[in-house]
């Protein structure tokens, strides 16, 4: 079974058996999503990356994928297939030849 399918059916059955599916609307899901990922940051705010919590970094970054497969399942959307269209329009944005060793976004020269 693909392991993005297994894991959101996964995720699925937790929050069903705790019937919190009421509460997983897109609006607070992407709300969610984003309140996690500044946990997330806090664990870096102050020190230098090598001394961040690694076990901290496991649950924030847990919390942040629970929440985007939960977003993505609530659009039938496919994790696998929207990362590679996205990493196709990346590639076009930021061919090698000019981002290689560059962190400049693509429209900056």
């Amino acid at each position: 079974m693909n392991e993005i399918k297994e894991i959101t059916e996964k995720i699925i059955e937790f929050r069903d058996k705790r019937n919190w599916k009421q509460f997983h609307n897109s609006k607070d899901l992407a709300l969610a999503l984003s309140i996690e990922a500044a946990e997330l940051n806090e664990v870096f705010l102050w020190k230098k990356h090598e001394e961040a919590d690694v076990e901290r970094i496991k649950e924030e970054l847990a919390d942040v994928l629970t929440f985007a497969l939960l977003l993505a399942n609530n659009y039938k959307l496919n994790v696998k297939k929207i990362i590679e269209k996205k990493l196709i329009i990346n590639n076009k944005k930021y061919p090698v030849t000019k981002s290689k060793n560059s962190a400049k976004k693509y429209n900056e020269k």
